[in-house]
């Protein structure tokens, strides 16, 4: 067996051998923090409920302007629909709404009362049976002119996204790891709770309020510990299944990471 290297080849000026080449190692990854984890609740008032108001307003409005036709009223031409189904369902959606805002009814109970009244009003004025009705009361039928449905569905729009997006946004509750806060957006004081042992209940009963108008909101109760207990409720919470689980993570977290 022959175990002599080969031969090794001459330098040649004009061709160095190659120089090692320094690999540089890449930087270490910078450690990025952790984002702070935290949620705001806002407790809404019953007018968040009355979208369905100033919605359906102003779907009257627009057919009243675009099948009505003008009638002389005094020096005026005005707007009218020749059918009063439209007032009649303007005036419904109005009853009921202000029904479910004040009176809370649980259940398959609200929802039977809620559902056979609206299928009867729009049964009734599907088939043009409202007029029949509103002959036996001596032809006191529901008219209203383009400028009522646009000018009520307005004002009521504009009520309704100062209260929910303004007044309601005033105060809120401030949840981070191992500590709720009631706080104030002009400073006007605030209280901190303790989370230890802290209770939360979800109550969501009310069919047409917490799910159909208020799309999936809900009451939260709060019950502390310590020296003082106290009972906190915070009402109309809008998307609150998907935040009562976060909610829970927060308040069972150690603030110090410990």
């Amino acid at each position: 067996m022959n175990d002599r290297l080969p031969p090794q080849q001459p330098v040649s000026p004009d061709h160095p051998p190659p120089r090692p080449v320094a690999v540089q190692a890449p930087p270490p990854e910078l450690v990025q923090p952790e984002p702070l984890r935290e949620l705001k609740i806002h407790s809404h008032s019953s007018l968040v409920f009355w979208w369905p108001v100033w919605a359906v307003g102003y779907i009257m409005a627009g057919l009243t302007y675009w099948q009505g036709q003008q009638y002389q009223i005094g020096q005026d031409r005005e707007w009218f629909h020749v059918s009063s189904n439209l007032g009649v369902l303007f005036f419904l959606t109005l009853f009921l709404v202000v029904i479910i805002t004040n009176v809370s009814v649980r259940g398959l109970v609200s929802g039977m009362v809620i559902l056979g009244t609206a299928l009867l009003s729009v049964l009734l004025a599907y088939f043009g049976w409202w007029d029949e009705i509103f002959a036996w009361f001596g032809d006191l039928k529901i008219h209203l002119n383009f400028g009522a449905y646009f000018w009520f569905s307005t004002l009521m729009l504009l009520v309704w996204l100062a209260s929910v997006f303004v007044v309601d946004r005033l105060s809120y509750w401030h949840v981070k790891p191992g500590q709720l806060t009631h706080a104030y957006v002009f400073g006007a004081g605030s209280k901190t709770y303790d989370t230890m042992g802290m209770m939360l209940e979800k109550h969501r009963e009310d069919l047409f309020r917490h799910w159909l108008l208020g799309v999936g909101s809900g009451d939260l109760e709060i019950h502390t510990t310590g020296a003082v207990k106290e009972r906190i409720e915070i009402h109309n919470v809008l998307f609150i299944g998907s935040k009562i689980n976060f909610i829970q993570q927060l308040i069972s977290e150690d603030p110090d990471g410990a």
